[in-house]
């Protein structure tokens, strides 16, 4: 299939532009012996373009694979025909995947690596394409990205118990087992047989307890198709939490709290199935878009519903994930009279942890199929 690659630099506006070529040089690193695959949905053919451009720039030619969202049976394909043969390889194979809303077949690019030595493939799988995602999330390299994670981890993944406080009025008490719960680190850095899902820039765990207020004033994030502002900046989401439930919310926009209202109302979407910190100081203002880019802004985010372990451990199951991200936050770990400040993170030189779940949208059980939920919750 072929795309029509334009001019980078001219039509983009100078923040988007570079954004794209740190994704190139930090995160995808092509070389001209690689081959490099660009998959893009319909929604994103001009961010695939401008990538496109960038390698060409680059001396690299990059194969171009349309695909449809969620379901599109040619896909595979498709993506055979612009493969090499694996003896035909002379580098690595480079995939970059760039979607809106949705992030598709898992399933067929898994079966396609499979072909593969895995430690020569890497798979850089884009949400929320747009300028934005360029102009915002790639301000800050992989190698940076997971410095601060590392600084929020080496700390809280011995911890028993936090005290988060915002300055929107968030008040949360948390009790942590690290025993049982895995933490996530989203940092952009690649790990064979591993997907890297970008944007990038985020801790998360499950929390044995939790209670208190969380004070919503950065954004909103759903695993749904939502058309309308996710910024809550001028109608905060004021959540009351006891014993890792909700039991009580209000916000003052009425299509949000109307929306809010139905997702709240799926099974155990009330339950607290994530604790997660933003790290990504990239990010300084909320976008429009409901999109992953705003829950890596630092600060600290709940997400109910949908959970990051597996249903055994977690005790439940739910279809749905909620996100509600504070802007900024303090975090105090068990006696530590020294505090984690989340929009003054100091980069940790230490390396990051080696026991760690990578951040995958995906569940091995659905292997690849509406992993953001977006088909059964329409």
């Amino acid at each position: 299939m072929r795309l029509e690659a334009v001019n980078g630099p001219a039509i983009l506006d100078g923040s988007t532009w570079e954004g794209v070529n740190i994704l190139l040089d930090t995160y995808a690193k092509p070389t001209p012996d690689d081959a490099v695959v660009v998959a893009y949905s319909p929604d994103s053919r001009e961010p695939a373009a401008w990538v496109a451009a960038a390698l060409q720039t680059r001396g690299v030619e990059a194969r171009l694979v349309g695909m449809r969202p969620l379901r599109d049976r040619g896909f595979l394909d498709r993506l055979r025909a612009a493969l090499p043969a694996p003896s035909d390889l002379s580098g690595r194979l480079v995939i970059l995947t760039f979607e809106r809303d949705t992030m598709s077949h898992n399933g067929v690019i898994r079966s396609v690596l499979s072909e593969y030595e895995k430690d020569r493939c890497v798979v850089i799988r884009a949400m929320n394409a747009g300028p934005e995602l360029f102009s915002l999330a790639f301000r800050l390299s992989p190698t940076e990205l997971s410095a601060r994670n590392t600084a929020i981890l080496e700390r809280c993944m011995s911890a028993d118990h936090l005290r988060v406080v915002s300055p929107g009025g968030t008040r949360l008490q948390i009790r942590l087992d690290n025993k049982r719960f895995r933490w996530i680190s989203n940092r952009g850095m690649w790990r064979p047989g591993k997907f890297v899902i970008v944007p990038a820039g985020e801790v998360a765990t499950f929390p044995a307890s939790i209670s208190g207020t969380l004070v919503a004033d950065f954004a909103v994030n759903v695993n749904t198709l939502m058309e309308q502002d996710a910024r809550l900046a001028d109608c905060p989401v004021t959540a009351r939490i006891e014993d890792g439930r909700l039991v009580d919310y209000q916000c003052e926009r009425p299509n949000m709290d109307q929306y809010l209202s139905q997702c709240f109302e799926r099974n155990n979407a009330r339950n607290v199935g994530e604790l997660g910190f933003g790290t990504n100081s990239g990010i300084d203002s909320p976008i429009w878009l409901n999109s992953h880019i705003n829950e890596r802004r630092p600060g600290v985010h709940l997400g109910f519903g949908q959970h990051n372990q597996t249903d055994r451990l977690a005790g439940y199951a739910c279809d749905i994930h909620i996100d509600l991200i504070a802007r900024g936050g303090t975090v105090w770990i068990d006696e530590d009279p020294l505090p984690i400040d989340l929009e003054n993170l100091t980069p940790s030189a230490q390396p990051h942890p080696v026991v760690y779940q990578d951040e995958d949208v995906f569940s091995e059980e659905l292997d690849g199929a509406d992993c953001c939920g977006i088909l059964r919750n329409s």
